[in-house]
């Protein structure tokens, strides 16, 4: 969960297509990053992640201008950092970089817009983060834990051995929806309707998720619709007892009277949060050890490597691209002269490799020492939420995995997902076996 198919919102926004200057049209970025003119590159570009060509670009921004702008793109001008140190730096000085008006890098739909805590600074960030804050406290996921094993050996105990099926569908999109559901005290026959939500509230057109912005927002305000009748059936409810994030919200002095457009952003901020990054880490790690079988090795000798392994999984995955920040104020970055106003990308998926941190940081280590160094989550107030309830349940999908398979065996390419945003996948064909 972070504060966590082409995918943008209003705060999560729609990607819009905007004019080119450049004599480069959105999504025809070059095969050779080293081919272009570096003032040319826009690594914003979504077909850049869907086809896995985006390591190249990020290199040479690290090498050649870790703080670039870009003139041109379909979301207008902006500013990549892709060093970790600088995204540390922008990260953790939120009283010059803000979160606000967005945290991707498209801007949010004039006539739809949806606030949420994630994209507001201090202090109204800070009141509304602590009201949900509990469902993620400790002792709430202490009390979580063993639910989340019964369910994990429900799915994996379900699915066929021998025989290709979508690991997507059937067990990181299941699992996660069914923690969903059970965050949100949501009727659980009906929570593939969270999914749904999920992708269109981080789907365009281009995706195929919708077939337009007015089915997108429609499906959003039915969703709304839906919430609203569950925060009505639960004012005046004591949430120390009714321990689900409506209860919380509807509840709270500082949430109880949010108009409906912030409730729908912050709902879409935790369905999305609570969905897309953890769905997309276990996809991501069962590719991860197809790639480095002398991994799964280690991993198969020693099971106790599995949280650490986890980090690496989140580290080498990165599951959220990037986050976006606006300059407040005429600042300075790694030499770069940033202007008031400026939208400031801060590259995880890029600082995630950079070599001053990790070595050899394009591999895939399960027991790398710095593993949890990743930048994945955020850093600094806005760092997210529900970063030990991922852990939590991807920890327990490998633990569980290892004591009934031998491997989880990678048959097909994934299908990814058309995004800048979120770095996932649709698909990905596996088969199980024993022995």
């Amino acid at each position: 969960m972070t504060e966590t198919a082409t995918h943008s919102v209003p705060s999560f926004p729609q990607e819009q297509e905007q004019e080119q200057e450049l004599d480069l049209t959105p999504n025809t970025m070059p095969e050779d990053a080293y081919s272009i003119p570096l003032e040319e590159i826009d690594v914003s570009d979504p077909e850049l992640i869907m086809n896995d060509r985006h390591w190249s670009y990020f290199e040479r921004l690290r090498k050649e201008a870790p703080v670039h702008y870009c003139r041109q793109s379909e979301f207008g001008p902006y500013w990549s950092v892709t060093k970790y140190q600088d995204i540390m730096h922008v990260d953790t000085h939120h009283g010059v970089y803000s979160n606000e008006p967005a945290i991707t890098i498209a801007e949010p739909e004039e006539d739809f817009q949806m606030p949420m805590f994630i994209a507001m600074d201090p202090p109204k960030h800070g009141a509304q983060r602590k009201v949900v804050n509990p469902v993620v406290a400790p002792r709430n996921l202490q009390n979580l834990e063993g639910l989340i094993r019964r369910r994990v050996e429900n799915i994996l105990d379900s699915l066929p051995i021998g025989e290709e099926f979508d690991w997507v569908d059937r067990v990181s999109i299941e699992l996660t929806t069914q923690m969903l559901a059970t965050l949100f005290d949501f009727p659980f026959e009906e929570r593939r309707r969270l999914t749904r939500w999920s992708d269109v509230a981080t789907g365009s057109p281009e995706s195929g998720v919708v077939e337009s912005r007015e089915q997108r927002q429609e499906e959003l305000l039915e969703c709304l619709q839906y919430f609203q009748r569950l925060f009505q059936e639960r004012v005046g409810l004591d949430a120390r007892k009714h321990f689900d994030l409506i209860t919380m919200l509807a509840n709270n002095e500082t949430t109880k009277s949010m108009p409906p457009m912030e409730y729908l952003g912050n709902l879409v901020l935790l369905i999305v949060g609570g969905n897309d990054t953890t769905r997309n880490s276990i996809s991501g790690g069962v590719l991860a050890l197809n790639r480095y079988p002398e991994e799964y090795d280690k991993l198969r000798k020693d099971p106790g490597v599995i949280p650490n392994m986890v980090s690496e999984i989140i580290r080498w995955q990165t599951p959220l691209a990037h986050m976006r920040r606006k300059a407040l104020e005429d600042t300075e970055l790694n030499g770069q002269k940033i202007s008031a106003g400026d939208k400031v990308i801060m590259w995880y998926v890029s600082g995630n490799r950079d070599t001053e941190v990790f070595e050899n940081p394009d591999d895939f280590v399960i027991d790398r020492k710095n593993a949890r160094s990743h930048l994945s989550f955020g850093f600094g107030i806005h760092r997210c939420m529900g970063n030990r309830l991922a852990e939590m349940q991807l920890r327990i999908v490998w633990e569980e995995i290892m004591k009934r398979f031998r491997m989880v065996e990678v048959t097909g390419d994934p299908v990814r997902i058309r995004s800048a945003f979120v770095k996932g996948y649709s698909q990905l064909p596996v088969v199980l076996h024993r022995s």
